[in-house]
């Protein structure tokens, strides 16, 4: 059996991980500012096998508006052109023999909108992570051994408290975001 302090050890680490999955999921939504992170999620067909877009090519940002995409084989141009296209990003790739240059509009209300509702979505998916993973600690508190109902009620406390911290990360990140994309 875990004791008390091991018990908040992990559910601090477990729900660390759910933010850095929230983060993630974040940094793929369009901000109106070229980031290569939004290119995170594409596949490309490379010689049969599916591999991520930052593994055949590197992604960098000359400016605000655009993204520029240098495979390091140039058999791989195509594919990765493709990729982009097939993907839902909306993104129209212009390729110019050895690199591809996206240049990203800007976002109209309605699309901003659109991605802060996505933003909103992955911040309730977050919150809810992390209520789960406080459901699980309490449920490890009440199995621990030899403990008084004081001690139990203080190490349910305990926990709530950490997850009140960490509800409140997911808020600020949210809002952070929120900023970013309206802004």
């Amino acid at each position: 059996m875990a004791d008390m302090k091991s018990i908040q050890a992990d559910a601090r680490e477990k729900m660390n991980k759910a933010i850095e999955a929230f983060e993630n999921n974040l940094s793929v939504l369009r901000t109106g500012r070229a980031n290569p992170g939004i290119l995170k999620k594409i596949v490309v067909d490379y010689y049969g096998s599916q591999m991520p877009i930052d593994q055949v090519a590197s992604i960098t940002t000359p400016d605000a508006r655009t993204l520029v995409i240098t495979p390091w084989d140039r058999g791989a141009l195509n594919p990765i052109e493709k990729a982009i296209r097939d993907s839902d990003l909306g993104l129209n790739p212009n390729n110019k023999g050895d690199t591809i240059f996206i240049s990203l509009p800007m976002l109209t209300e309605e699309r901003r909108k659109d991605l802060v509702k996505n933003a909103k979505n992955y911040a309730e998916d977050a919150r809810i992570a992390v209520r789960n993973l406080r459901k699980h600690a309490l449920d490890e508190v009440k199995k621990v051994e030899g403990l008084g109902e004081d001690e139990i009620k203080r190490g349910e406390a305990d926990v709530q408290k950490i997850t009140d911290e960490y509800i409140a990360k997911v808020d600020s990140v949210f809002q952070k975001k929120e900023q970013e994309i309206l802004g």
